[in-house]
């Protein structure tokens, strides 16, 4: 890296615009203390190297489907729990890979399925049996939005 890269500064919009965000999303970040650029004399926010790599951890979390709480226990090289936390997201990564995987069998066999009606086919019926059941959870409200 350049040391030209290493010194370079960032506005809040010039920082958001790079990720793809919008500015009170940065702003909100650090809210939470996920974020703490330096201000100029004027009181205006400067990011530097340090924050924009944050700023990517951050992307790169959410995109992964961690929560902000969860990413900031990672930020944070005091926070206790960091494996806890790890070892949570994992389990979440494979139940969502499992509930992925059964949507996938489900929509494959709809989409081949000759009967006109799909909640009258017996195969399908075995795909949500799971929920009909009541062997599983139902999808909470948040995961319609």
């Amino acid at each position: 890296m350049k040391a030209s890269d290493r010194d370079q500064v960032w506005t809040v919009g010039e920082l958001a615009a790079r990720f793809d965000l919008p500015t009170n999303v940065l702003r909100h970040w650090e809210s939470l203390g996920l974020l703490a650029p330096s201000r100029d004399a004027s009181g205006y926010r400067r990011y530097h190297r340090g924050d924009l790599v944050r700023v990517a951890v951050i992307v790169r979390n959410k995109a992964a489907g961690m929560t902000l709480d969860q990413i900031g226990v990672l930020l944070d090289g005091e926070a206790k729990g960091r494996h806890e936390v790890l070892e949570a997201h994992l389990r979440d990564l494979d139940e969502r890979a499992r509930s992925i995987e059964r949507s996938r069998e489900m929509t494959e066999h709809a989409l081949r399925c000759r009967a006109h009606d799909i909640v009258a086919c017996p195969r399908f019926a075995q795909h949500v049996a799971d929920l009909t059941e009541g062997r599983a959870d139902t999808a909470h409200i948040t995961d319609w939005h």
